[in-house]
């Protein structure tokens, strides 16, 4: 009998429920169902409506009963860092204030003031964002004492759907890793951090794995889905599971493409040397005791954005058609540069880039497109070539990951700037490793290396070569 799985996969701007399940050894796939995510003013705060997405995920699963599938399990997966906190009558007593908003801003100088950059690098080995968990919540000591004083459970976004699913409180591995919090050797939470920025260590829960199966529904989910569901904790990081579903596993960087870029390798331990610090580098949790070794820059947000401030008139595909058409124009931005992670019109800050850098200013949306993926190419070469200084060792392909994967353009142009073959999907990777994640935990795929192997056989990858006329850096 056919074992069906539901891979809960919410990014920054919509939600899918996927269905996922093993037929003649190849993994299949259907979407279910669709839905809108996006970010709030609520008061003085930018927020996710996590109750509206709750609403969404009950939804897809009526949708899943209304269809007549029986599903065997379900896991959740998110973007990392942002959190909720309960008080004792397990009710929310914050809103899930996004990354994007800025009561971090100056937070992460305050926290050095406690405890040394260096330190707490080589506690965590975690990259400084200044949206990272630990400077969110240091924010909220500095800001709003009252609450932290209130709250008795900490979760992040997946952990806290989990908890409405099951009534089970965890914080599972690979995003509680994200909040700089983890001890990256002990991979549990770090006591002397918590204790050094005031942080009640009771408020954490225990962190299991991925592969852990939770539990079951709750009674009034049972009642209302009229099935039991095994839920799972894949990597709930949508990068963790993403990283699962990389098919080029054998001497491969990935990046897992999307609104962020997550340009990286998987290392069997942290690497927290000075110059992985310095680079910025990271080392989140993986599946099976691995670590993501990774650095998280600016993904195709920045598209997103042209996009809309050119209400919506072009689709994605237009941009990278009128790209293409761009042949004598060149400018780059830094696209790791703060000014480009929430600026009110994008188009017109890439522009002003430009003309404080004295290059040629792009003037029409072919000119602007051209620019973004030639900047994005340009920023995961420096990762790139940082990666291999750090390891000391030189990697032959680069696999792209996600939905960014479907951008030829830009996958060309990472060829070419990197001098690397470039392999293209799966493009579903984030449920595709939500999925292996739970049919592991259930028994029927047995290991990474098979699940792995049914992911390359069942999912189309593309070849990119570098261009015969190759991309020289000046001066090369």
């Amino acid at each position: 009998m056919t074992k069906y799985s539901a891979a809960i996969d919410i990014g920054a701007s919509s939600g899918r429920l996927i269905l996922g399940y093993l037929e003649d050894g190849l993994m299949k796939l259907d979407e279910i169902h669709r839905f809108e995510n996006r970010i709030v003013k609520k008061g003085d705060f930018f927020c996710w409506e996590v109750d509206k997405l709750f609403q969404e995920i009950i939804t897809g699963l009526k949708k899943c009963k209304e269809l007549g599938i029986k599903l065997d399990s379900i896991g959740i997966d998110t973007w990392a860092v942002d959190f909720v906190l309960l008080d004792e009558a397990d009710q929310l007593i914050t809103e899930a204030v996004s990354y994007r908003d800025p009561r971090t801003n100056g937070m992460m100088e305050e926290v050095f003031k406690l405890i040394p950059k260096d330190e707490l690098y080589l506690r965590t080995g975690i990259q400084f964002q200044k949206f990272n968990t630990i400077y969110q919540l240091y924010s909220i000591k500095k800001e709003q004492p009252e609450i932290l004083e209130k709250a008795k459970s900490f979760l992040t976004i997946p952990d806290y759907f989990n908890f409405l699913l099951t009534g089970k409180k965890a914080n599972e591995y690979t995003n509680a890793t994200s909040t700089q919090l983890v001890n990256a050797i002990s991979k549990t939470w770090d006591l002397d951090i918590l204790d050094v920025i005031g942080m009640n260590k009771d408020i954490f829960q225990e962190i299991p794995p991925p592969k852990t199966i939770l539990g079951s529904l709750k009674e009034e989910w049972v009642s209302e889905l009229g099935a039991d569901i095994t839920v799972v904790l894949p990597a709930t990081h949508d990068t963790g599971s993403a990283v699962i579903a990389v098919p080029e596993e054998n001497e491969t960087i990935y990046i897992s493409s999307g609104t962020w870029s997550l340009i990286g390798t998987e290392t069997d331990s942290p690497i927290c040397t000075n110059k992985a610090r310095d680079y910025n580098f990271t080392n989140e949790g993986g599946i099976n005791d691995q670590y993501r070794f990774l650095k998280n820059i600016m993904g195709l947000w920045m598209i997103q954005e042209v996009k809309r401030v050119y209400n919506d008139q072009y689709s994605f595909a237009d941009l990278i058609d009128l790209a293409r058409e761009v042949k004598d124009f060149k400018a780059i931005v830094n696209v790791n540069d703060d000014r480009f992670l929430r600026p009110d019109n994008m188009v017109q800050e890439i522009i002003n880039y430009c003309l404080e850098t004295g290059q040629s200013v792009p003037s029409s949306p072919g000119e602007i497109a051209k620019c973004v993926f030639e900047s994005l190419a340009e920023s995961y070469l420096e990762a790139v070539i940082e990666i291999e200084e750090i390891l000391e060792k030189r990697f032959e392909k680069i696999n792209v990951i996600g939905g960014g994967c479907q951008n030829e353009i830009l996958n060309q142009l990472i060829a070419d700037v990197s001098n690397k073959e470039v392999y293209a999907g799966p493009v579903e990777a984030t449920a595709i490793g939500n999925i292996a994640a739970q049919l592991m935990a259930l028994g029927i795929i047995k290991d990474i290396k098979e699940a792995r192997a049914i992911i390359k056989a069942s999912f189309e990858v593309k070849q990119y070569k570098p261009s015969v006329m190759n991309y020289i850096k000046e001066g090369d």
